[in-house]
């Protein structure tokens, strides 16, 4: 089933008139995407399946949580993971605060990732941090800390090359134990954070497409990765102005590996990888 540009505006106006969502600005090509396998999902056909979003009760949320689930992992992609640590962090260790925004968290591994990472630096205790997204479902997961063992093994070895090993200096080795962050239930299939990492973070819903700083603060690191390549250029643009404004001076933004930031925005940041400096 190839769906028409002219079905997914359909679908895109049926859900901006029967909600406060906007998928309007979202990539055409990762909307055909998520759209198809929703109509797979329900087992539906298009008309079908807006006539049940305007219809039936809570079947518009389950649609957008549908279409905004993300998948992320323990300390995705270590090489950035291996420049926050050596290149970024280390100049806010004079810092009497550290303001830490997670925009786009799904469902928090990031978040976990980024206080174990703070933790042994000998930052944790002076950082603040926050975390949104717009589906409530992952936000409710990040929250408990809570993740799937089988499915999470492979990450195991992320948090190795980062917080073990330097990459700078092959003879380093520190031997973190991983019972210091997370539990492992092999029989219940089950890695659970510690209280003293889920007790930190303060997780909000919130909506890039309509832009504004729910935690009314300025921030010294955003994170915000593997979001922005599912918007259109004109929302990305938007997005990156969002963040500059609320970005200190010298404050820096973290993009996805796919994603890189394009036009006149990138006047207003030195590029180093996938890390953006704010002039």
């Amino acid at each position: 089933m190839i769906l028409s540009d002219q079905e997914v505006q359909y679908f895109v106006n049926t859900i901006s008139n029967s909600s406060n969502y906007d998928f309007s600005e979202y990539s055409d090509k990762s909307l055909k995407r998520r759209i198809h396998k929703i109509l797979i999902d329900n087992n539906s056909d298009l008309i079908t399946l807006i006539n049940k979003i305007k219809s039936k009760d809570g079947f518009l949320d389950k649609i957008v949580k549908d279409i905004t689930v993300n998948t992320t992992e323990l300390f995705r992609d270590p090489q950035i993971w291996q420049t926050l640590k050596y290149r970024i962090l280390p100049r806010f260790a004079k810092n009497k605060n550290i303001n830490i925004w997670h925009a786009g968290c799904s469902t928090g591994q990031e978040v976990y990732s980024m206080m174990i990472l703070l933790n042994e630096l000998g930052l944790l205790e002076k950082a603040k941090i926050f975390a949104s997204d717009l589906n409530t479902d992952a936000l409710n997961a990040a929250k408990k800390g809570s993740y799937k063992y089988r499915f999470n093994i492979g990450y195991l070895d992320n948090f190795d090359k980062v917080i073990k090993e330097n990459p700078f200096n092959y003879e380093e080795y520190n031997d973190v134990p991983y019972n210091k962050y997370f539990k492992i239930d092999k029989v219940t299939d089950v890695i659970q954070m510690n209280d003293f990492l889920k007790q930190k973070p303060i997780f909000r819903q919130h909506d890039l497409v309509k832009g504004g700083n729910l935690y009314f603060a300025k921030f010294d690191l955003i994170l915000c990765r593997n979001v922005i390549i599912y918007f259109k250029y004109s929302l990305q643009n938007k997005v990156f102005k969002l963040f500059h404004e609320h970005l200190y001076t010298n404050g820096y933004l973290a993009l996805g590996m796919h994603e890189t930031m394009l036009g006149e925005i990138t006047s207003k940041f030195d590029k180093k990888g996938q890390v953006y400096r704010k002039k």
